[in-house]
C-alpha cells in the first residue's frame, strides 16, 4: 500500500498521511534561550514544474517545491499527521536530527527522525538536551549553513523531506487503540537570480525532539514519500513566478512589546533525544558572518503559554 503523490494545497504540502506547513516566525536572538515563537503565515508553496522556463536547471532536475524567503529569516515545520509515521528532515542533506547525512533509511542508533503525531512541529536542528538552534536562511556560499559547518561544502541547500509510514499490522493495531488529542501551537496570518538559500543555525529555543517508542519493524520502508524544498532569494522567486514575496515578519522587540503570546510545550511521556554531536558544533549565523544581535526585551513569564498534550480527551477511532 504505498502513498498518494506529494501535493500542494493552499501553502500546505501534503505527503501521505502529513499535512504540512512551512511557518514563518520571529529570529530569535542567539544569546541566551528562548519559548517557542508563534507561527506569522504560512510561507507560500510553489511546484517547481509549474515554472520550467523560469527555475534553474538544477531545480528542474530535481523537482520539488519552492518557497520564498529572505535572509537571515527564520521558520519552522508544523506538522498534523493523520496516523503514525516517521518523518526525515535534511537541511541540505544533513539530518537535522541525528546531524549525519541524511539517508533513505530511518536509524535508531542514532535516531534520524521525528516521530509523528508526538512531534507536533521542529523549529530547528537537534544542537542541545532539552533546545533546538532555530532554522534561519542564509545563501549559499558563504559557509555559514549547517550543510556547510557539517560536510565542508555546500552542494544541495534547501530542506529534503521524507516520510515513512507503518505496515498494514502495525497501522491495524494503532486504529484499535485511543487517540489522545495532541498541543495546538497557534499561526497568526500577517495582514538577476541571487544565490540559492540554505539553513543556518540561529538562536536556543527549548524544544524536545521526541525519542520513539515503536520498533522499527513497525514502519514501511516501501510506504514512503519524499519532496526536495527549495529556498528562493526574495529576489529569485519574483524573477521565477512574477508574484511579490510576502513582507518580512514583525520584529521581536515589537512582538514583545505588545505582549503577545510565546510558547512552552513540554511532553512528560516522551523522552528527549540527546544532541546531535555534529549539530552541537554548529556556530549560530550571527556569530559565524560576525554580527552581533543587539540587547533585547526579555520575553514577560505570563506572555509564555503552556502547552501539553491532553490527558483526558480520548476518542476510539474504531474500525476502518
Amino acid at each position: 500500500m504505498s502513498f498518494p503523490p506529494v501535493t500542494v494545497d493552499h501553502d500546505r504540502l501534503r505527503l501521505g498521511p502529513l499535512r504540512l506547513t512551512f511557518q514563518r516566525t520571529l529570529r530569535i536572538p542567539e544569546q541566551g534561550l528562548h519559548p517557542l515563537p508563534p507561527g506569522l503565515g504560512s510561507f507560500p508553496l510553489r511546484r517547481v514544474e509549474d515554472y520550467p522556463d523560469t527555475v534553474p536547471a538544477a531545480w528542474r532536475e530535481r523537482g520539488g517545491v519552492m518557497l520564498p524567503v529572505y535572509q537571515r529569516e527564520a521558520m519552522w515545520l508544523s506538522f498534523h499527521a493523520d496516523e503514525p509515521a516517521a518523518l526525515q528532515v535534511g537541511v541540505g542533506n544533513v539530518c537535522a536530527i541525528s546531524g549525519e547525512s541524511r539517508q533513505d533509511r530511518l536509524s535508531r542508533s542514532p535516531q534520524n527522525y521525528a516521530p509523528l503525531p508526538r512531534q507536533p512541529w521542529l523549529d530547528g536542528i537537534n544542537a542541545g538536551d532539552g533546545f533546538i538552534r532555530q532554522f534561519v536562511a542564509v545563501p549559499l556560499g558563504l559557509g555559514v549553513t549547517v550543510e556547510g559547518q557539517v560536510t565542508g561544502e555546500e552542494v544541495h541547500g534547501g530542506v529534503q523531506l521524507r516520510l515513512v509510514g507503518l505496515t498494514a499490522d502495525a497501522l491495524e493495531a494503532w486504529r484499535r487503540q485511543p487517540v489522545t488529542r495532541s498541543a495546538a501551537r497557534s499561526a497568526m496570518p500577517l495582514a538577476g537570480a541571487a544565490p540559492d538559500m540554505g539553513l543556518g543555525a540561529g538562536g536556543r529555543m527549548r524544544q524536545q525532539i521526541a525519542t520513539d517508542t515503536r520498533p522499527l519493524t513497525d514502519y514501511d520502508e516501501q510506504r514512503s514519500a519524499r519532496v526536495f524544498v527549495h529556498l528562493c532569494s526574495a529576489a529569485q522567486w519574483a524573477a521565477i513566478t512574477g508574484e511579490t514575496p510576502p513582507p518580512t515578519p514583525v520584529d521581536r522587540e515589537a512582538y514583545v512589546q505588545h505582549g503577545l503570546p510565546w510558547f512552552d510545550h513540554y511532553d512528560a511521556d516522551a523522552d528527549d533525544l540527546p544532541a546531535a554531536d555534529a549539530l552541537a558544533e554548529v556556530t549560530p549565523v550571527g556569530e559565524a558572518l560576525d554580527e552581533v544581535d543587539p540587547p533585547f526585551t526579555p520575553v514577560d513569564p505570563k506572555d509564555v503559554v503552556q502547552l501539553k498534550d491532553a490527558s483526558g480527551d480520548e476518542v476510539a477511532p474504531g474500525d476502518w
